[in-house]
């Protein structure tokens, strides 16, 4: 019996060592703009009273500079948020096809209603994407177990079953590659920006015992510092979070349109070839 069509899974691998590289390459030509960003924008002297980076900050930019060594960090986490949520948005909209994944769905189920095959494939030859694969190639074993005459009917609706879980297997990683990072970030974003914190309140009260009894200016200013770095981890934790359900929920829906076509493939297979 075949399986799923050969030529798909060599396909599958290199896009999944493309999404490899691109994370491998992503994550340190970040973290190099966050540290240029940090440098650069963020410690312009023109964000700061007399011109003096070690001066008190005129501006949010320059209070953000004074978050210290983490800010670099964090800056990183958010620009992952945003290159790995647009590289989603690109693989999970080419897996869904040209046009809408339903729309889709419901001219397959019609075809097979109709006993059109050919028409069929010819709807996932347009459609194209990760649901029009799978569907395919559960169409082609469809036409091959209409001419198998060595299995009975339970024979054939199970292989049929066989070959769309297999094709699923080969598309599905494809579109929850790189997820995790965007998970690990909604973890790491609030966590790191946390460690920021404590560190600028270690430094602030350290100066504060170092220097004897201070203004209560300077010990605001001191802690304002320090809760930037808990802000911008919480900006890139909410961030993360949203991102990582929008595309969770992409993912289920096209999940769930296989395996309604995949059913609707199989029934029909078994309607007709009863007897």
């Amino acid at each position: 019996m075949a399986n799923a069509p050969k030529p798909t899974t060599p396909v599958k691998k290199e896009s999944s060592g493309s999404s490899a590289i691109f994370a491998t390459l992503a994550i340190p030509i970040a973290f190099v703009v966050a540290v240029l960003i940090y440098m650069f924008i963020l410690g312009d002297p023109s964000h700061f009273r007399g011109g003096n980076p070690e001066g008190e900050p005129a501006d949010y930019f320059g209070t953000i500079h004074k978050g210290g060594p983490i800010v670099p960090v964090l800056v990183t986490y958010l620009l992952m948020v945003f290159i790995f949520a647009i590289e989603r948005f690109i693989v999970i909209g080419k897996a869904s096809g040209t046009s809408s994944v339903d729309t889709f769905v419901k001219k397959i189920q019609a075809y097979l209603n109709q006993g059109s095959i050919d028409a069929a494939v010819a709807e996932c030859d347009k459609q194209k994407g990760s649901v029009a694969n799978v569907i395919k190639s559960g169409l082609k074993k469809y036409r091959e177990m209409e001419n198998e005459p060595n299995l009975d009917v339970d024979q054939k609706v199970l292989a049929i079953q066989k070959d769309i879980e297999e094709a699923t297997a080969l598309e599905m990683p494809m579109l929850e590659q790189n997820l995790t990072i965007i998970a690990t970030l909604v973890s790491i974003g609030t966590l790191t920006g946390l460690l920021g914190t404590v560190r600028g309140m270690i430094s602030a009260f350290a100066a504060l015992a170092t220097s004897g009894a201070a203004s209560s200016t300077q010990l605001a200013s001191g802690i304002s510092e320090a809760l930037i770095n808990t802000a911008i981890g919480i900006l890139t934790s909410c961030l993360s979070i949203i991102f990582y359900n929008i595309f969770t929920s992409k993912i289920d829906k096209l999940t769930y349109a296989i395996d309604e076509t995949g059913f609707s493939l199989v029934q029909t297979f078994a309607a007709s070839h009863k007897r």
